[in-house]
C-alpha cells in the first residue's frame, strides 16, 4: 500500500494476547514529532538507520539491534540516512514487560541481541500467517522474557529501582487528559478543577512527562484514532470520536504523526 512521500505502511491488530497492534512501514522523509505511547513500543529496523531522543537523549536504530521504548516516555524518530529506513514494529500491552522495568528500557532502549532479533522477526512472520496465533502468542512470551533478562543484567543501577512516579498534579492533569481525550479540556478548566495555578500546571506537566500538555495531547488523540481505524470506523466517525474538530483536522495531525493519511492506513 502505497503513502504520500514515497512511505508504504501496513497495520493490523492481531487477535494475540498482549499485542496492541503491529505496524510496518517504510519511510524516506517523514520525521515523527516529540509523542509519547501507552503501550510499549519494540522495533527492529530492516534497512537504512533511525536516529530518535527518548527522554532527552540520543540513540539511534539499525541492522541487527533491536529497539524498545517504553511507555509515557517521550521519544520522536526521523531516518539516518537519505535513503530512508524500513521498520517493523510490535506495541506491547503494557502488562508484557510492566511498570517496573521503563526505567531500565530508558537507560538501555537499544539490544545488540541476536537471539532477541531473531525472535522478533519471527513472532512478525507469524503475525502474518493466518492461523498461527498460538505461535504467535508462544513467542511473545519468550520475547517478553528475553527481554526482562538483558534489563535485568545490563542495566544501571537506577533501574533497579520502580520508576520514579510523576508529581501528583501532574499525574492527576495527565488523567484528566486521558479521561477528556474527545471532549477536550481547557487549561483554565484543569486550573480549577485541580486546584492549582495554569502557569505552576503545565510547569509540572512538563517536567514530569518532557512534554507540555499541548503538545501531549494530539498524540494520544493519533493513538486513539489508529485504535479506531483498525477496528474499522470510518475515519469520519473517528475524527469525532478521538477528539478532533473534523475530518481535516483529524489527517492532518494523523499525517503529522504517522507520515500518511488515516484512510491510507486504514485500508492498509
Amino acid at each position: 500500500m502505497f503513502a504520500p512521500a514515497g512511505a508504504t505502511v501496513r497495520a493490523w491488530h492481531p487477535d494475540v494476547p498482549g499485542l496492541v497492534e503491529v505496524f510496518h512501514a517504510r519511510f524516506t522523509h517523514h520525521a515523527y514529532p516529540a509523542h509519547t505511547h501507552t503501550a510499549w513500543t519494540l522495533l527492529i529496523v530492516d534497512d537504512g538507520a533511525i536516529r530518535f531522543d527518548l527522554d532527552r537523549h540520543h540513540h539511534g536504530a539499525a541492522g541487527s539491534a533491536v529497539t524498545l521504548l517504553p511507555p509515557h516516555v517521550p521519544h520522536d524518530g526521523r531516518a539516518a540516512t537519505p535513503a530512508g529506513f524500513g521498520k517493523r514494529v510490535l506495541y506491547l500491552d503494557p502488562d508484557v514487560l510492566g511498570e517496573e522495568l521503563i526505567g531500565a528500557a530508558v537507560d538501555h532502549p537499544t539490544f545488540a541481541d541476536r537471539q532477541l532479533r531473531l525472535r522478533v522477526h519471527q513472532l512478525h512472520r507469524a503475525l502474518e500467517r493466518p492461523g498461527d496465533a498460538l505461535e504467535a502468542e508462544s513467542r511473545l512470551t519468550l520475547i517478553g522474557a528475553r527481554i526482562a533478562a538483558l534489563l535485568a543484567t545490563g542495566r544501571a543501577a537506577r533501574a533497579a529501582e520502580p520508576p520514579r512516579p510523576p508529581s501528583h498534579l501532574a499525574g492527576r492533569l495527565r488523567d484528566l487528559l486521558d479521561a477528556n481525550l474527545a471532549d477536550g479540556v481547557t487549561l483554565r478548566a484543569a486550573a480549577a478543577q485541580l486546584h492549582a495555578h495554569p502557569t505552576h500546571l503545565v510547569r509540572s506537566f512538563t517536567t514530569a512527562f518532557g512534554l507540555p500538555p499541548h503538545r501531549y495531547l494530539p498524540g494520544r488523540r493519533v493513538e486513539l484514532a489508529r485504535r479506531l481505524l483498525l477496528a474499522g470506523q470510518r475515519p469520519a466517525d473517528v475524527a469525532t470520536a478521538a477528539g478532533f474538530y473534523d475530518q481535516a483536522h483529524l489527517t492532518r495531525q494523523f499525517t503529522r504523526y504517522l507520515g500518511v493519511s488515516p484512510g491510507r492506513y486504514a485500508r492498509a
